[in-house]
């Protein structure tokens, strides 16, 4: 990475913004986070190898450039009709390549618009009654008139591979005694206040459960980085009133990234330039996590950051920086 490279990371982190790629499935316009993508080409399909038995919206392997990566129809998977005010311009399928938690995966739409930068306060959480059939959203932004859906893509792959979403075992802990190493430090783990952002209605519950657990019980969860914020500065008020630290009433932030209102770097930079609790350990958890998003991080002061589904990893990092031992 070059120095104009890394100051563009550095200029961009923690303003609360995002880049989104709008494309089409049918006539629904959805949108996903830029850095999750690394290229679009165009469909091909005497490059695909079908696999026998999959489910319909997994259409199979995609050959590129000598290796495979798996191909999901988001048209199928979302059973999305394709209205005929959609089909201007014979438009052609394209695949977006994109890579988060360490994988490639192919998704094959019915065309991209543009890319769009916008603010995380623009995005709004899906209501709530909504939510719960709609999981694969994680919000929605009007842009010129058209309401863009945040479609969850890790969500999309969980669909397909559980395991990919949140674990404790497999390549994470490489043996069940590792991870009865990690739950022998529980009871150490009970008087710690955790706070959690998570705008993932299904990562939110399976982590905080997965976190009780593992005997963090103080642990208080948010849907996006603002309400997180908000109970920072009540934690705050508290502190002062008594006349105490902000270190005796919070001992660790947990966040996501990509959150509705405000971001998890935005959170991070707030709590520890704009409060000044360089004391509190803040501790970022995303899917974005790779080489330049690490750059980012360490610029808004994170003490730490793991890759979902990471769960073994992210238990450490806490208590590493809690002075817990296991």
């Amino acid at each position: 990475m070059d120095k104009d490279e890394k100051r563009e990371i550095l200029l961009e982190s923690g303003t609360n913004e995002m880049e989104i790629i709008e494309f089409y499935v049918g006539s629904q316009p959805l949108g996903i986070n830029v850095q999750k993508l690394k290229e679009i080409i165009s469909y091909d399909e005497e490059l695909l190898t079908v696999i026998p038995g999959s489910p319909p919206s997994m259409q199979g392997v995609l050959m590129m450039r000598g290796s495979t990566i798996p191909l999901i129809d988001l048209k199928s998977h979302l059973k999305q009709r394709c209205e005929e005010e959609a089909t201007t311009d014979a438009q052609r399928p394209v695949v977006m390549v994109c890579e988060f938690n360490h994988r490639i995966n192919g998704f094959k739409v019915d065309g991209v618009n543009q890319i769009h930068r916008i603010r995380w306060s623009d995005v709004q959480p899906l209501a709530q009654f909504i939510d719960q059939y709609r999981p694969r959203f994680t919000g929605s932004v009007n842009i010129d008139g058209r309401e863009i859906l945040i479609l969850d893509l890790e969500y999309i792959i969980g669909e397909f591979d559980p395991d990919s979403v949140l674990r404790v075992q497999g390549d994470d802990v490489m043996d069940e005694t590792g991870v009865e190493e990690l739950k022998a430090a529980a009871p150490l783990r009970n008087e710690k206040t955790i706070l959690m952002a998570e705008d993932s209605n299904a990562i939110r519950t399976n982590l905080k459960k997965i976190l009780q657990e593992m005997g963090y019980a103080k642990l208080e969860d948010f849907v996006d980085g603002d309400s997180c914020y908000k109970r920072v500065l009540e934690l705050k008020q508290a502190a002062d009133e008594a006349g105490e630290t902000i270190d005796q009433h919070l001992h660790m932030v947990i966040s996501d990234i990509e959150m509705p209102k405000m971001d998890g770097l935005t959170l991070c930079r707030k709590i520890k330039e704009e409060l000044g609790f360089r004391q509190v350990p803040v501790i970022l958890f995303s899917s974005l996590i790779n080489p330049p998003m690490e750059v980012k991080c360490d610029s808004v002061g994170a003490d730490g950051y793991a890759s979902k589904p990471e769960i073994a990893k992210l238990i450490r990092l806490m208590d590493q920086f809690l002075g817990i031992s296991s």
